[in-house]
C-alpha cells in the first residue's frame, strides 16, 4: 500500500518550497570563526578554504563584513584551516580536530604581509566548544577500539560520561538471561527514553518485542565507528524526541589511503577459572567457548572525490550453565505421595504414602509424569541438575560509500545488516519439559543515504532517507511437534504445526514450571520505518 507518485511529488515540491528553518539531527559538524587583523578590526572577503587531510576534499568559503566565517556539513575528522587576503600573510592551521556534531571555533589573526608569505599557526582551534550550551562527551576513536569491552558493545563505552548508569536491562542476573544493549539510564530516565542516531538517521529500536535485544537497530562494531557523542543535558530543540540522553555516532569513511584491520577476540573454557558454582554429582567446568572477529577496509575509488568502507564482524558462542530443578521422584509417579491427598471425585482420602490406585490416577497426569526425566539429584527440592546450552551465532556487516560531488557537494550511502540466531537449551527435556526460550532469530537491516548543497556561505540544504526492516521471533524448543491432542488427547486446542510441539505450559506451586512458555511462539512481523525521510533546510545568516 502506498500514495500515487502525484503525491509524493506534492509533497517533495512543498518541502522546497517552504523553505523551513529547521535542523536535522545530523552527525556532521560545523566549523566557524571570526577573522580580524592585527588591531583587531574585522576583515571582510578574506577566501577561508577548509581541507581534510585525509581526503584531501576541500570546500571553500569568505568573510562577510563582520569577518565571520561558517563550514556546514563538516565530517569528524582532521582539517587545515587556510586564509588569505591580498595585502596579508598567509594564515594556515593544520591538525584541527573536529568532532561529530561539533560547532569548532577557529579564529583567525592575520598579519599585514604578502600573500605568498604563510604563517603556520598551531592551537588556533579552541578546545572548549564555546558555542553550544548542551552537556556532553566525545568517546572517540582511540578510547572505542582500545579501551576493554566485554562483548564488543560500543555503547557500554557511554558509562564514561556523568550522570550515565547501567540499566538493570543490560546486567545479565543468570546464564540464561537476554540482557539489553545499549540499555543506560540518562539523568535519572528511563533507557527507553534515550536517542540512539547513526550518520544523522534514527537508528532505535521501536519493536515491542526486541528480539534482537538491543536499544539499537544498527550495533555497530567498535571498529567500524569514527566516534560518538552521547549528550545529556542542555541540548537544542533538534533532539526532540528524548527525554533522556542523545547518542550521536558516525561510522567511519574511507580516506585517500588504504587501511583496513583484522581481529579475533576470544574466550575458551580451558582458560577460565572454576567459580564458585558445579556440580556436586560431576564435577565438570562450565563450558563458554567465544569467538568474535572481524575485518575492516577502507579506501578510495576515486582519490579526493569518491571513497569506501566496509566491516564484517562474527560472534560465535558456546556456553553451559549449571540449572537445579524439582521434579517429582519415583515414588510420587507411581501415585505414593508423602502428604494427605483428598478425591474430590470419589470423596476419598488417601492419607501420607499411601499407593494411589492407578485407576485413580488422572490419565493426563499420569502421562506428563511418565514423560519427565529421572530426577539424579536426592531430596525433593532441586533433585534435578543439567548443564544448559545456550548458543548464540551472530554476523554483521556494514558498507559505505562517500562521494564529494563538488566544493559545495556531498553524498553518501550505506547498508547495514545483522543477522542473530540463539538458541536456549530448555530445563528439562523431552515432551513434558520444554520450558525455556527455546530459538530466537533476529535480521536488522537498514539502508541510509544523505545530500548536502551549500547554497550560499549563510544556507545550508541538507537531506537524509533512512529504511529500516526488522524481522524477529521467539519459538519453543519442540515447535512443530505433536499437539496436545496427540500427546494427551486433549481436544480443541490448536492442531497447525506452527503452534503445536509438546506440553503446554503448567505451573506448580511445588515443583519446576512443566510445558513450554507461555509468551512463546512470539513473532514480531515485517516492520517497516521510514526515520528522518523529510527534507531540512537549515539557515544560518544572511545568504
Amino acid at each position: 500500500m502506498g500514495f500515487p507518485m502525484c503525491k509524493y511529488t506534492c509533497i517533495l515540491a512543498g518541502i522546497l518550497l517552504c523553505g523551513c528553518s529547521a535542523f536535522g539531527q545530523f552527525e556532521t559538524a560545523e566549523v566557524l570563526g571570526t577573522i580580524h587583523d592585527a588591531s583587531g578590526a574585522a576583515v571582510r572577503g578574506a577566501s577561508v578554504t577548509l581541507k581534510n587531510e585525509g581526503t584531501a576534499v576541500e570546500k571553500k568559503t569568505t568573510s562577510d563584513e563582520s569577518g565571520l566565517y561558517d563550514f556546514f556539513d563538516v565530517s569528524p575528522g582532521r582539517y587545515t584551516v587556510t586564509a588569505e587576503l591580498t595585502g596579508f600573510q598567509t594564515f594556515q592551521t593544520t591538525g584541527v580536530v573536529v568532532d561529530v556534531s561539533a560547532r569548532q571555533r577557529v579564529d583567525i589573526s592575520m598579519q599585514v604581509g604578502a600573500v605568498s608569505q604563510v604563517v603556520d599557526v598551531t592551537g588556533a582551534a579552541e578546545t572548549l566548544e564555546t558555542d553550544s550550551s548542551q552537556h556532553d562527551q566525545v568517546i572517540n576513536t582511540q578510547q572505542i577500539v582500545e579501551l576493554p569491552l566485554n562483548g564488543r558493545n560500543y555503547s557500554d563505552l557511554a558509562l564514561l560520561s556523568t550522570n550515565v548508569h547501567r540499566s538493570p536491562l543490560s546486567v545479565l542476573f543468570a546464564a540464561n538471561g537476554t540482557p539489553r544493549e545499549g540499555a543506560f539510564n540518562v539523568n535519572g530516565m528511563r533507557s527507553t527514553y534515550n536517542n540512539f542516531l547513526l550518520d544523522g538517521l534514527d537508528n532505535n529500536a521501536y519493536s515491542p518485542s526486541n528480539q534482537g535485544y538491543s536499544s539499537q537497530v544498527v550495533q555497530a562494531s567498535p571498529d567500524a565507528l569514527a566516534e560518538f557523542r552521547i549528550i545529556t543535558s542542555n541540548f537544542s530543540a533538534e533532539f526532540g524526541r528524548v527525554g533522556g540522553g542523545v547518542i550521536d555516532a558516525a561510522l567511519r569513511s574511507g580516506t585517500n589511503e588504504y587501511h583496513g584491520t583484522l581481529y579475533e577476540f576470544f574466550r575458551n573454557t580451558d582458560l577460565n577459572a572454576v567459580g564458585f558454582t558445579f556440580s556436586p554429582a560431576a564435577f565438570q567446568k562450565p563450558t563458554l567457548q567465544r569467538n568474535q572477529f572481524g575485518v575492516t577496509v577502507g579506501g578510495p575509488f576515486i582519490k579526493n572525490k569518491l571513497f569506501f568502507f566496509a566491516d564484517y564482524e562474527g560472534f560465535r558462542q558456546l556456553q553451559r550453565y549449571l540449572n537445579f530443578d524439582s521434579i517429582p521422584d519415583s515414588t510420587d509417579r507411581t501415585g505414593v505421595l508423602p502428604t494427605t491427598v483428598y478425591d474430590p471425585i470419589n470423596h476419598t482420602i488417601y492419607a501420607a504414602n499411601t499407593q494411589i490406585p492407578i485407576s485413580a490416577l488422572n490419565p493426563f497426569a499420569a502421562t506428563v509424569l511418565s514423560g519427565l526425566p529421572t530426577q539424579n539429584g536426592t531430596g525433593r527440592s532441586n533433585n534435578y541438575e543439567a548443564l544448559l546450552l545456550v548458543r548464540d551465532y551472530s554476523d554483521k556487516y556494514d558498507a559505505k560509500l562517500d562521494y564529494s560531488i563538488n566544493q559545495k557537494m556531498t553524498s553518501f550511502l550505506r547498508w547495514s545488516q545483522r543477522k542473530d540466531l540463539q538458541y536456549y537449551q530448555p530445563d528439562i527435556p523431552g515432551p513434558s519439559g520444554g520450558n525455556g526460550n527455546g530459538y530466537i532469530h533476529a535480521i536488522q537491516q537498514q539502508a541510509a543515504a544523505g545530500y548536502t548543497w551549500s547554497m550560499t556561505p549563510g544556507s545550508l540544504f541538507d537531506a537524509r532517507f533512512g529504511f529500516t526492516h526488522v524481522l524477529a521471533g521467539k519459538v519453543p524448543p519442540y515447535l512443530g511437534g505433536p499437539s496436545m491432542e496427540q500427546l494427551y488427547g486433549i481436544p480443541g486446542l490448536p492442531t497447525t504445526p506452527n503452534l503445536t510441539g509438546g506440553l503446554d505450559c503448567k505451573t506448580s506451586a511445588v515443583f519446576r514450571s512443566w510445558g513450554g512458555r507461555q509468551a512463546t511462539p512470539n513473532f514480531r512481523t515485517l516492520l517497516l520505518s521510514i526515520p528522518n525521510s523529510i527534507t531540512h533546510s537549515c539557515w544560518a545568516g544572511t545568504p
